[in-house]
């Protein structure tokens, strides 16, 4: 599985995280662009994150049920909210 990870640039892992981050994006569009199962995304942000900020993550991603496209309403559409702020290095960006 750390194999899959060393094949990852900094800035595919800053988006996967951004990617996960985020509400609307399910696990399924993850892996369809990075190749990664849910299971080796949740071992990349525990790899990633400070422990603190993993558990909230963790925590997060189990609340949200449309962080599977099966458990997802049809009237979700798009993957990212047009207000959300970019994320780069981890790090919110400011405006």
């Amino acid at each position: 599985m750390e194999t899959a990870f060393k094949n990852l640039s900094v800035k595919d892992i800053d988006r996967i995280i951004e990617m996960a981050w985020e509400d609307r994006t399910p696990f399924e569009a993850i892996e369809f662009q990075f190749n990664l199962s849910e299971q080796e995304v949740v071992k990349l942000m525990r790899r990633e994150l400070k422990p603190s900020s993993w558990r909230l993550w963790r925590a997060r991603a189990h609340q949200i049920s449309h962080k599977h496209l099966k458990k997802r309403s049809s009237e979700i559409d798009r993957f990212k909210c047009s207000l959300q702020r970019q994320i780069t290095l981890n790090k919110i960006s400011k405006k």
